[in-house]
């Protein structure tokens, strides 16, 4: 499932706690951020970013707190979601935020103060909206309609569009 929305629209802070909740109930919940702007996740100075930088196609970087893979592109095209989604390790859910193109289910944050226009009349793959707004007339009826500032509704609807347990 994907959460989408405008830059500014609260997808990170509601991803924040649905994941928090559902990790907290024991559920293992995978994440893949998509970023339009470049990634830096180590100086340039350290050991990794250097063996990069020399020409190595990904570096592994490992300790007892975590893993992460960095593996420069070096002009190839962008992997796909589904490429990034195999490399994941098995969870209850994964969710995605960004990957507005990808046919997917996707759960919209749509506050209108942002000043942007609401993309579920136009992608069929919207089949819920978390908004700050009351429910617009003539919404087509697959698309439930979330109160953004009642995040236990939301992760409520998650989990149940998801069958995950309660």
């Amino acid at each position: 499932m994907a959460i989408i929305g405008w830059s500014g629209s609260g997808k990170t802070t509601l991803l924040e706690y649905v994941v928090g909740r559902l990790a907290a109930a024991g559920l293992r919940v995978n994440v893949i951020k998509h970023s339009h702007h470049d990634v830096t996740l180590e100086p340039p100075h350290k050991d990794s970013a250097r063996v990069r930088a020399a020409g190595a196609a990904e570096v592994m970087i490992a300790s007892p707190y975590r893993v992460a893979i960095m593996r420069e592109l070096r002009g190839a095209a962008e992997p796909s979601l589904a490429e990034h989604l195999a490399r994941l390790a098995p969870a209850d859910l994964t969710l995605v935020e960004g990957y507005k193109w990808e046919a997917l289910p996707k759960l919209e944050v749509y506050r209108p103060e942002v000043g942007k226009p609401p993309m579920f009349p136009d992608d069929p793959h919207i089949v819920a909206v978390a908004s700050s707004s009351a429910r617009p007339d003539g919404l087509a009826p697959h698309v439930a309609w979330l109160d953004l500032l009642d995040p236990d509704a939301v992760l409520t609807w998650i989990r149940n569009f998801n069958r995950l347990p309660a």
